[in-house]
């Protein structure tokens, strides 16, 4: 307990003692004819100090053996149990200090003892289910809040994974390709050796940030496509417009790149004559729109993209919130007409949207600002 929830406990431990046995005593003075007695006081003064104790005991044994960790129907009887010890305690004090003080009222014994009971067991019950429903209701809260922050580190480390790996059958293809063009062509073997270096290198950095200007994810995608091309050649054939005021948009790293090899590896390559990979990013109502449209049959979604199309969605959502979208789907004839294409296609295309916010006011004007710049 912090030390600002410990003066409030405190606080509430004197203050709603205090008014409640003083309102008690400022009742019998009020009804007695003898006015102010100060034996009555003390008393009064000394049920504050025992009822702060016994409630603090109880306190500490709630504490103590973790009761408001316990399941409803195990902390009830608990607490029930408890309430009748206090009232016991506090009517047995009480008895046989206000049978010499005040005689007059124990000419009805036994009931006047079944009064002190009742008396008592509801300030106790007051108490009691106040601060236990308060503390089991925290300790669940802070449960369901730890779920959440486990559940977070499952996810930031997996997308830590999702980021710092490239598909290794990828690099072994590349490589091999590379190997292809050491004689026939060293120009452009030099050139994939660089755009490798530098998919290797932002694989690397991808871990340490958690986001990254989309223009630089691009120049990532742009690396990856060429290195491609080099494998499909005229199978091949890719696309990217990009509207220039979404250059300077945050977006997490290798996330484009993870699609776009997850469109040609589930798409481009198993399509008969090849196909093509077209990515687009545009400004809509002040969120960033992306979409990624290739060759290919969607298909089973586990199948079709597994890990990699399932973080997508966990990555955006942990970074941008609930505003930011990611959809998969199979477009039809309709939906082609309505994204007219550069590239020639005659098969079934797959479609990706991904949607994400500006993470805030100034961050979308600096991105307007600095495409007019350009």
């Amino acid at each position: 307990m912090d030390m600002s929830k410990q003066k409030i406990y405190w606080f509430c431990q004197l203050f709603g003692w205090s008014l409640l046995i003083m309102v008690e005593y400022v009742a019998y003075v009020l009804e007695s004819d003898s006015g102010f007695d100060p034996d009555a006081l003390y008393l009064a003064i000394a049920n504050i100090f025992l009822g702060i104790t016994l409630t603090h005991l109880y306190r500490l044994m709630l504490r103590r053996w973790n009761w408001v960790r316990l399941p409803f129907f195990r902390l009830a009887p608990r607490v029930l149990l408890s309430i009748c010890v206090l009232s016991l305690i506090m009517t047995m004090v009480n008895i046989p200090v206000d049978r010499k003080l005040f005689p007059q009222y124990f000419s009805e014994e036994p009931w006047i003892i079944i009064g002190y009971l009742i008396s008592w067991g509801k300030s106790m019950l007051t108490w009691v289910l106040s601060y236990t429903t308060y503390h089991y209701v925290e300790e669940n809260r802070n449960a369901e809040i730890e779920k959440i922050l486990l559940k977070t580190n499952i996810r930031e480390t997996e997308a830590k994974v999702l980021r710092s790996q490239l598909n290794p059958h990828f690099v072994f293809n590349a490589l091999n390709s590379i190997r292809a063009l050491v004689y026939e062509n060293p120009t452009k073997a030099q050139q994939s050796i660089t755009q490798l270096s530098n998919l290797l290198r932002n694989s690397l950095l991808a871990d340490r940030r958690k986001t990254v200007e989309l223009r630089e994810e691009i120049k990532t995608v742009e690396d990856y496509l060429a290195l491609e091309k080099v494998r499909y050649e005229e199978r091949l054939d890719s696309h990217i417009d990009l509207d220039g005021r979404t250059l300077f948009w945050q977006v997490p790293p290798m996330m484009l790149q993870t699609l776009v090899e997850n469109a040609i590896k589930h798409g481009v390559s198993t399509a008969v004559g090849g196909g093509f990979v077209e990515v687009r990013s545009t400004i809509v109502t002040d969120k960033l729109h992306i979409i990624i449209r290739n060759t290919g049959v969607l298909g089973d979604k586990e199948a079709s993209g597994g890990f990699g199309l399932a973080n997508t969605a966990q990555r955006l959502e942990l970074l941008y919130g609930p505003e930011a979208q990611f959809h998969i789907f199979q477009e039809d004839s309709r939906d082609q007409t309505d994204r007219p294409s550069v590239l020639h296609n005659n098969g079934p295309v797959v479609c990706a949207e991904i949607t994400i916010p500006a993470q805030s006011e100034g961050m979308f004007r600096k991105s307007v600002s600095q495409s007019v710049i350009q």
